[in-house]
């Protein structure tokens, strides 16, 4: 089978993007090369300085009399904050008159217990909530733009995870940062699947894809020392990293609610191939419960009565 590359991303001429957690490790290096497949490129992180510092690096590398990269403010999406988002969403529809590629690609990895500014647990805060926030907000935009996708990163700790529905905040265990990691992975999971269900349903043509990275070395395992051992042994580089979001971004072939990961025996490195969601990410029934637990946390609800675009509409 042949090797999927960079040189497979098709030309997104045309084409707008947005990246959360775009200025390092994946999110960057997924900007990146979407900019030199010549796409306009949205740049959304939480870090001004840092923001600012990735932009004018992408720039750098932009193929000469390439149109200038556009930005909107680079401090102004802050996921751990519902009216960030809110406020992000709001002025990103009102500037951008399409969004054909929403990468949901920032995170968190099992930092000490914290909170968000509306006080949910951080990981599932930032990781799934505002992500699942940000999604609802700039739906309709999705829905009005032909051949729009949605790629959710997760994360093999999926497989760690467990949905509490009597806790998912831990506010009654004891915090422990994997589980709750996972927890939160494994949510991205569970939303990216429930989410095409719900749109093949109302007939809608906007097509959710999911990947993993396996295991990269990036700035996202700073807490954690164990994580550092193993990357320096197994880990790959953030440009190859990259490429199972990219694929499960921009490949025309790839289906609605399909998971893309790193072909290596352990699943950890290599090409970017078809993968397969966890158990747990699989059950339905767990799925359209915490979709509907999320609107309420979030307090935006999924509009799927759009038909521009839809299936209905192109038949």
């Amino acid at each position: 089978m042949k090797r999927w590359t960079f040189d497979d991303i098709p030309d997104q001429a045309g084409r707008t993007v947005l990246v959360t957690g775009a200025n390092s490790g994946i999110g960057f290096e997924a900007a990146r090369m979407l900019v030199k497949k010549r796409a306009t490129v949205v740049l959304a992180c939480r870090d001004a300085k840092k923001g600012e510092d990735a932009l004018r690096r992408i720039e750098a590398e932009r193929p000469a009399g390439q149109a200038v990269l556009a930005a909107l403010d680079l401090a102004d999406l802050d996921l751990a904050d519902l009216e960030s988002v809110a406020t992000f969403a709001t002025r990103f529809a009102q500037t951008h008159g399409r969004l054909d590629l929403l990468i949901n690609n920032a995170g968190l990895m099992v930092p000490p217990l914290g909170r968000t500014r509306q006080g949910h647990e951080l990981q599932f805060g930032t990781n799934h909530l505002g992500h699942f926030a940000l999604t609802a907000r700039l739906l309709p935009l999705l829905q009005a733009t032909p051949d729009a996708r949605v790629t959710v990163v997760s994360s093999v700790s999926q497989r760690l995870g467990r949905i509490d529905f009597d806790d998912l905040d831990w506010q009654r265990r004891a915090y422990r940062r994997w589980p709750a990691y996972g927890q939160s992975k494994l949510a991205n999971m569970l939303f990216a699947l429930e989410l095409q269900r719900r749109l093949d349903a109302a007939g809608s043509a906007l097509k959710v894809t999911a990947s993993h990275p396996g295991l990269a070395v990036t700035d996202l395992g700073r807490t954690s020392g164990i994580v550092r051992v193993f990357e320096s042994l197994l880990g790959a580089s953030p440009a190859e990293a990259a490429l199972t979001t990219l694929r499960a971004a921009t490949d025309p072939a790839a289906a609605g609610g399909s998971y893309w990961g790193p072909a290596g025996l352990t699943g950890l490195n290599g090409p970017p191939v078809l993968a397969q969601p966890c158990k747990a990410a699989r059950d339905e029934a767990v799925a359209a419960r915490l979709f509907d637990a999320s609107e309420s946390l979030v307090g935006v609800a999924f509009d799927f009565s759009a038909t521009t675009g839809s299936k209905r509409a192109a038949a």
